[in-house]
C-alpha cells in the first residue's frame, strides 16, 4: 500500500476544515447543519469525495441533502479558492460516511461480548 503524499494529505486537511466553513456559509438551512467527517483526495488532486456525518437521517433526506450539496459545489468550491487563493479545486462529489455506523455496530458486539464474559 503506498503513502499518500504530504501534499495531499495537506490539501485533504485543509479542505476538511474550508468544507464545513463554505456550507455553513450557503443561505440552504437543509444542508447549513451537516458535518464534514472527512476529505479524501485522489492521486492527482484532481477529485475529492467529502464524506458527511449521517445522524439518523433516512433514505429520502439523504437524497435530498446530496442533491443540494451536489447543486452547491460550484459555490463552495468558489469558497474554498477565494479563502486559500488557490487557483484550482478537486471536483468534489459528496458521500455519508458509513464508516461511524460500522464502528458503532462493532462497540455493541464487543460490548455483548464482554457482558457474557463476565
Amino acid at each position: 500500500m503506498s503513502q499518500k503524499s504530504v501534499k495531499i494529505l495537506r490539501t485533504e486537511s485543509v479542505l476538511r476544515e474550508l468544507m464545513g466553513e463554505a456550507i455553513g456559509s450557503l443561505n440552504d438551512g437543509v444542508i447549513n447543519s451537516v458535518t464534514v467527517t472527512d476529505v479524501v483526495c485522489s492521486r492527482g488532486k484532481s477529485d475529492a469525495t467529502v464524506y458527511i456525518f449521517d445522524s439518523g437521517y433516512d433514505k429520502s433526506e439523504k437524497k435530498e441533502i446530496l442533491s443540494r450539496l451536489k447543486k452547491a459545489s460550484s459555490a463552495i468550491s468558489a469558497y474554498c479558492l477565494a479563502a486559500e487563493g488557490w487557483y484550482k479545486m478537486p471536483r468534489l462529489t459528496f458521500e455519508f460516511d458509513e464508516s461511524i455506523e460500522k464502528i458503532q455496530k462493532m462497540e455493541k458486539i464487543f460490548e455483548q461480548i464482554r457482558k457474557k464474559d463476565e
